[in-house]
Formats: structure tokens, sequence, C-alpha cells
């Protein structure tokens, strides 16, 4: 089919239509039948896709198939987005609980359009085509099934709302979808979220529901995926820290902006050119910055826009323990641990009366000043950490354990790496764990 051409005269004496359905028949009609392009009556995206559909050489009346992909491409898929998985877990529960009462069901893709997951369908014999699609394997792609929500994010990588016959396939006019992108620190596609229903329209926005929920897995994959990286939580207002509105940054140790969520890109106006650095973006230097996790509560920066912004940090080892709940031990008697309660956020302050970043950790800079010119890094930064501990637990790793809140393998790991054989210089890693034994 030839793409549409531009209106014609009689366009600009369009009828009234009460209903979306009306106006999305007029468009189907103009633009199927008549090959004009039915601008206004419904979106841009919808409306690229079926352009797309058409150059594919797909057709609006044939019939959809949801055949699942092969076994072991659905395997890998499975294996590839493992922590897509586990960071969806736990928000895809909570979506699946809160639309318990409707007929919606959940699904989340990987970036090719392949389902990963699907809510359970119970056997209703008015959605056929929910029960056909939501199955893991099912690859419902623009390429596949033509036009909707998830397959246009696909494509697009923004979301989208898809309605009855703004579906490309007339056998799909039944079914409302609503989705969403998830993206990784690379910037790039890592899934689709996407809320579908069949037989009538949404009783919710359901489009500001997908929308909080891929936001909430997003940050979550973001901080999954930042290993040996200080990881930034700011805001302009503290109430936001720890919600879906939290802005987030992932620090590398020589002091480069790896990524920023979305809402980080918003408050810091920082669109990610290139790899720069936290002065640039931050207004301030990254030994400042990774004193942060040191502090019991929240920080004020200001930012080189001139918004100010509450900011706090925790730090993440490659090994995925997390040294924020236990830096503070660095100046604690030894075997002393601290508890994550400890480091609870206290009320609010007003962004007048909190402590900035320059005030609280320059003074604790002054005794730790590295006898090199070479900035400390987030690497030596815990294993300074560890050395310490070690050393006031008289080379005790079960004690250091403990006091750090991490497990004995860990240590031991660390133990090994170049930059650990320095600690507690007398004393051999064997007579360590002979120690550790005797404990």
């Amino acid at each position: 089919m030839p793409p549409p051409a531009s209106p014609s005269s009689h366009t600009t004496h369009q009828p009234f239509f009460q209903t979306p359905d009306q106006r999305t028949a007029l468009a189907r009609q103009r633009f199927f039948e008549e090959g004009i392009r039915p601008s206004g009556l419904v979106g841009e995206p919808v409306l690229q896709s079926w352009l797309r559909c058409c150059s594919a050489h797909l057709r609006p009346f044939d019939s959809v198939s949801f055949e699942p992909v092969s076994r072991s491409r659905a395997h890998a898929s499975l294996n590839r987005n493992r922590q897509l998985l586990q960071a969806g877990n736990t928000e895809l529960g909570h979506m699946e609980a809160a639309l318990g009462g409707t007929d919606c069901r959940v699904l989340l893709t990987d970036a090719q359009g392949v389902i990963i997951h699907a809510t359970d369908l119970p056997q209703n014999p008015g959605q056929p085509l929910l029960r056909a699609a939501a199955r893991v394997g099912v690859n419902i792609a623009e390429s596949h099934i033509g036009t909707s929500a998830p397959g246009i994010v696909v494509r697009t990588g923004e979301a989208c709302s898809v309605a009855g016959g703004e579906h490309f396939h007339q056998s799909l006019k039944g079914l409302y979808c609503a989705a969403a992108p998830i993206h990784d620190i690379h910037g790039q596609l890592a899934g689709v979220l996407d809320v579908s229903v069949e037989g009538g329209r949404f009783p919710f926005d359901a489009a500001a529901v997908v929308g909080t929920y891929a936001t909430t897995i997003e940050n979550r994959l973001l901080q999954l995926q930042s290993t040996e990286h200080l990881l930034l939580h700011f805001q302009a207002s503290p109430t936001f820290l720890d919600t879906p509105l939290e802005a987030l940054a992932g620090v590398s140790p020589c002091g480069r902006v790896l990524w920023l969520n979305g809402a980080g890109r918003r408050l810091t106006g920082c669109h990610m050119e290139g790899r720069p650095t936290v002065d640039s973006v931050f207004g301030t230097p990254i030994e400042r910055l990774m004193d942060l996790h040191r502090q019991k509560r929240m920080q004020t920066l200001r930012l080189p826009n001139g918004l100010g912004v509450w900011v706090k940090g925790r730090m993440c080892g490659d090994d995925g323990a997390d040294f924020n709940h236990a830096v503070a031990v660095e100046g604690a008697p030894a075997g002393a641990t601290s508890h994550p309660h400890d480091h609870a956020s206290p009320p609010p302050m007003t962004l007048a009366e909190a402590p900035s970043i320059a005030a609280v950790a320059e003074p604790a800079r002054t005794d730790r000043a590295p006898s090199s010119s070479k900035r400390p890094t987030l690497v030596d930064h815990s294993q300074r950490l560890i050395e310490v501990t070690l050393a006031e637990c008289g080379g005790n790793i079960a004690k250091a354990a403990r006091a750090l809140g991490v497990s004995r393998g860990m240590l031991y790991r660390r133990l090994q790496k170049p930059a650990a054989q320095g600690v507690a210089a007398d004393t051999t890693p064997a007579e360590v764990q002979s120690r550790d034994a005797a404990d």
C-alpha cells in the first residue's frame, strides 16, 4: 500500500464525533481506504507505526498469530535479562496486586519485544486475545503483531498508549494497552513494561500507573548495574528521596558521571554527552561526594545551574557488598558495628538549616589526606575501611566481617586483590585464617 497522500480540501470539514472510537474509525477509513493522512484523529506515534507496518507489507485484515519464539531463544532471553527480572521482581508483584480487582494484565518484555514475564490469566473466555498473547516467549514486537503500545515502545523508546482500533490489525481492535520503557546504565532500552485489557477501555489512567512502575523498576535496575560506583540520590525536595521521583547518578572512581536517570538529567540539565565530570555536573570534587556515604543524614548541594538539592550517597563493591551502613566503623572502637537504623534520615530541615557538603566533608578529609597528590578512588575508600577494621580486630577475619556486616568470604576475596596486600602488613592470609579458625 503506498503512503497516504496529503489531505484533500474536504478533510477540513470534519464531522463532529462524540467518542474516541468514532474518531479512530474515521482515521482508519481515511488512511486504509482513501489513502489520506488522518492527522489529528490519531496520535503521531500510532500514525508512524501504521506507516511502518505498510512499508513492511503488512495488511490490516490479516490474522495475527501469537506464537512463542523458539525454546532456545526464549531461554536465552530469560537468561540475558536476569537483572531486569530481579529489578522488577517486587514491583511486578505490587503492580499485579494493585490491578487484581480489574481485568488488566501486566507484561514485561525484553528490548526486542519478547515477553519475559506475564500475569497468569484465569480461564476467562471473554479474553481470547490476552489469553493467547500473555505468555512468556511470545514476541509482540511491531514486526510480528503490527501496531501495539509495547511494539511502539520497543521501536521508539518512548512511552505510548494504543486503544482499540488504533491497532494496525483489525483483529486486535478489542485490546487497549499502555506501555513505558525501562533503560539501563548505558541509556539503552532494557525492556518494556505494559498493562493491557481486553473488551473495554481502562477505568483509570493506565499510562500514569505503568509509567510510575516502569520508573521504579528502571531505578532499581540502574542500582543493580552500578558496581564499584558511587551512587548518588538527590532531589529538590527531601521528601522525594527513596521514591520513584528521586534523581539518581552513578559516578566512577575517577570522578566521571557514568549515568543519570531521567529525573537526574532534568534536574542537572546534563544530557550525558560524552562522560562529564562530577565538577561540571554537581559543582563539587569527587572527594567531597565520596564522603557523602559517611554522613548519617542527607546533605545539601548547590548545582552549577543554581538549583539547590538534597543529596545522599552509597557505595557498593564489585561483589555486591554494600559498605554504606558500615563506614562509620573507621572511627569506632574495635569490634563496633554500625546499625542500619543509626543512619536513618532525620526529619527534613530547610535548605538553609541543612549542613552543606563542603561544611561536613572538609573536616573529615583533613586527617585522612593522602600522602601523595593522587586523589583517592572509591576502591581505595572501601579498601581503607577493610584495612582499618581488620587492624582494629587484630587481624581476625570473623570479627572484621561482623563489624562490617559482610561475609568472611567477601573479605577473603578482597584480601587477594593487589590493593589489599598491605592489609595488616605483619599478617599473612594464612595467619589471618588461622586466627579466624581459633576464634
